[in-house]
């Protein structure tokens, strides 16, 4: 029998996802970055800013950041002098980040395009390895997480900004219904999209909860996990050490 994967509430073949997955992130690519100032009223600025900040980039370090695609992390990272390369496997995406760089006057930044469960890069390269809300839509999320862990330098960390299980009673409630019921309907309004964002609030609900993540974390190799809620679970930042 075929293995099989979640995309959103289905289960399809795993050799499906990740064809699935990217016609969802073509479709959105020209309106993501204003998608999600729609759907988080902006919060995603600050939740990102929080999040560079524990990575604390340094002048000078390599890092890889995984599903970079638009570049939001990426731009913060290089800010604070880090050498950045910027990975995603869709084109579509790199193409919109590649474009709002070239806008801003960033330069600098190096753009791949990678499937994070088969990079390309040599062992033990990176000090940092971070990912932003990409991870949930990967095919095999234990092979991206072994990849992370064998890219990294001794001694380098990895950082995960991902949605997650919110844990406030009544806030909660008010969430799913939110992201149920309104979530589409904006990306119908905005983006003419209706579907893709049903997919993508399904795969928030598919994906594992703090401690089960925090787990897989620990078991591609990573010492020193800890997990920060915000919001009440609604996003983490994970993180791990390679030592």
């Amino acid at each position: 029998m075929n293995e099989t994967v979640s995309f959103g509430y289905e289960d399809i073949d795993a050799e499906e996802k990740t064809g699935r997955v990217g016609e969802v992130f073509s479709n959105v690519a020209a309106k993501y970055d204003i998608m999600n100032d729609a759907m988080s009223g902006g919060m995603h600025r600050l939740w990102k800013d929080r999040f560079v900040r524990r990575v604390k980039p340094q002048p000078g370090e390599a890092i890889l950041d995984m599903a970079g695609g638009t570049g939001d992390i990426a731009f913060r990272m290089a800010e604070r002098g880090a050498s950045v390369t910027v990975s995603d496997i869709n084109q579509d995406m790199l193409d919109v980040g590649i474009e709002r760089a070239m806008d801003r006057g960033i330069d600098g930044l190096v753009w791949s395009r990678q499937n994070a469960e088969e990079l390309a890069f040599e062992r033990g390269v990176f000090d940092a390895y971070t990912i932003a809300f990409g991870i949930r839509n990967v095919t095999h999320i234990d092979r991206a997480l072994k990849e992370a862990h064998r890219v990294l330098k001794y001694g380098g960390r990895f950082y995960c900004l991902e949605f997650s299980t919110v844990e406030w009673p009544g806030f909660k409630e008010a969430y799913d219904l939110y992201s149920h019921k309104l979530v589409p309907r904006i990306g119908k309004a905005i983006a003419g999209d209706e579907e893709s964002y049903r997919y993508l609030i399904e795969s928030i609900r598919r994906f594992p909860d703090m401690p089960g993540f925090e787990a897989m974390i620990r078991d591609a190799g990573f010492a020193n996990t800890r997990v920060e809620p915000i919001m009440g679970g609604l996003v983490a930042i994970h993180s791990g050490w390679k030592v």
